[in-house]
């Protein structure tokens, strides 16, 4: 597309990354436009999220009081764990939506991060996090390359603001 088509249609050049996030306007862009059907039915996409986790890593299941002792099939049925769900997929949906105000959802994963360390929930539980949906986007979305690779990166984004708060240095605890 010609510079100045650029220019209009994405407010700059697609692919400049930005200088805080990393993430240029055509990695946003995809993120977000794979997200509109992730989010299109949050509960039930989040609840999959969470038993594909539990599946995948079972020691995870012992973070969630409310289904801990409960059969998989129950999950849907408790309202305590639904909340979880409708929470995780707003926090979710609010930092892809935001992506264009990187310091805005930086501050919100750190947030994120000082929840969780009261928790006890550490780096690698989020990294397993992320592998579970990874793989969820592959199989359940068939996401292409670049899109994988930009959600990748986004990721990656709010990892890093949120751990600074999820393991923060030990004179400042």
């Amino acid at each position: 597309m010609g510079g100045w088509i650029s220019y209009l249609l994405w407010g700059g050049d697609p692919d400049a990354p930005h200088p805080f996030s990393g993430l240029t306007r055509r990695e946003v862009y995809a993120v977000q436009k794979s997200w509109t059907p992730v989010y299109a039915n949050c509960v039930a996409t989040g609840t999959e999220l969470l038993k594909r986790l539990f599946r995948t890593y079972p020691e995870t299941k012992e973070f969630f009081k409310m289904v801990r002792k409960l059969p998989e099939e129950e999950y849907e049925t408790n309202t305590q764990f639904k909340a979880h769900v409708i929470n995780l997929m707003t926090a979710l949906n609010l930092a892809v939506i935001n992506l264009h105000q990187p310091e805005v959802v930086a501050v919100m994963m750190n947030k994120i991060g000082e929840s969780h360390h009261k928790r006890k929930i550490n780096q690698q539980h989020f990294r397993d996090l992320k592998k579970v949906l990874v793989t969820m986007f592959i199989e359940v979305l068939h996401l292409d390359k670049p899109t994988l690779g930009a959600w990748d990166k986004t990721v990656d984004f709010w990892y890093k603001h949120m751990f600074v708060a999820l393991d923060p240095p030990e004179e400042s605890r």
